[in-house]
């Protein structure tokens, strides 16, 4: 699917964008064009036929990175045009996809296309503020889609920071869940995952401020930095909950191999009591010709009451030793 605007500076200086057909999203000397491409992922990343209804030469270098299928954050620029590829979380929660998609993004004086395999959360925001008005150049658009990427990803940021304070709570418990191990393992598993593009994504947006084009106004300058700053404060965070989370899984290890040291070694301390009287017993139990006291009534009860004495002897000394604290 390709969508298309033109925003269009009449003769009286006044403003206005409208939605156009795709086909005709040529570029002009006053205003500029937006095409945005949704294309599918199944058709294959080599594939840049998408390209030939649009009425718009590119760069070589250009129609590649907009057909990309693996990208990564990052701003270079050709001539006075640039190529802007940011991460945004996506629409949909499919399992096992990115929770971030690639939006791909060729921006020079009068013209933007950008493209993407799957519909990312940001961009019906982004349109909405197209259609209003609020976008006057390519870079409006540059910057609108990289703060909003920035709104959407910080409190997603801030909430894994918070399920881990909240698993921390229950890892000081006695006996924690056993969920919360696993629930650790996610956790850690989901700000590695974040931080992978959130990064790169802070040294995309201080080279987008720093390039050297005409479409980029000093206001879209500092939209860029303020981005750069908030994507570095992301990184930073998601770095300590992947270290933090690291410590909390040590630490239920720990709990773990300390639990079953204490169990193993209640099991040995009755393993050791029951010794002797294993000794005592094999040992009367012998089918031979002179065990003592054999013809006696009284024998049973009498090796009973020895077995018991010597039992809670036994058990008095570990208990004196404190073993079952150990």
């Amino acid at each position: 699917m390709i969508q298309a605007w033109r925003f269009h500076i009449d003769e009286m200086g006044q403003g206005g964008t409208e939605r156009i057909d795709p086909a005709l999203a040529v570029p002009g000397a006053h205003g500029f064009v937006w095409i945005h491409i949704e294309a599918d992922a199944a058709t294959g990343a080599d594939d840049q036929a998408i390209f030939d209804p649009l009425p718009v030469t590119l760069p070589e270098a250009a129609r590649r990175a907009l057909v990309a299928y693996e990208t990564r954050p990052r701003c270079e620029q050709i001539d006075d045009g640039a190529i802007i590829n940011v991460r945004g979380p996506a629409a949909d929660d499919s399992k096992g996809a990115d929770p971030l998609v690639s939006i791909r993004m060729w921006a020079e004086r009068g013209l933007l296309i950008s493209s993407c395999f799957r519909p990312a959360a940001i961009m019906p925001d982004v349109m909405a503020d197209m259609e209003a008005g609020r976008f006057t150049d390519p870079g409006d658009v540059v910057v609108g889609i990289v703060s909003r990427i920035a709104e959407r990803l910080d409190p997603v940021v801030a909430k894994l920071g918070d399920d881990l304070d909240d698993l921390e709570t229950l890892i000081g418990d006695t006996s924690p869940p056993l969920a919360v191990r696993q629930q650790v393992t996610h956790l850690r598993s989901d700000a590695i995952t974040y931080r992978r593009f959130i990064a790169p994504q802070r040294q995309a947006m201080e080279r987008l401020a720093s390039l050297t084009v005409d479409w980029l106004d000093d206001h879209d300058r500092m939209h860029a930095r303020e981005a750069a700053d908030r994507f570095s404060r992301m990184s930073e965070e998601l770095e300590a909950v992947r270290e933090r989370a690291a410590v909390a899984h040590e630490e239920l290890t720990d709990l773990r191999a300390e639990k079953m040291d204490s169990r193993s070694l209640q099991i040995a301390i009755v393993a050791l009591i029951f010794l002797p009287l294993t000794f005592i017993t094999g040992l009367l139990g012998m089918n031979v010709e002179g065990i003592p006291f054999a013809k006696e009534s009284w024998a049973f009860w009498g090796v009973v009451a020895f077995c018991v004495v010597v039992a809670a002897l036994t058990g008095g000394w570990f208990a004196w030793r404190q073993w079952s604290q150990r």
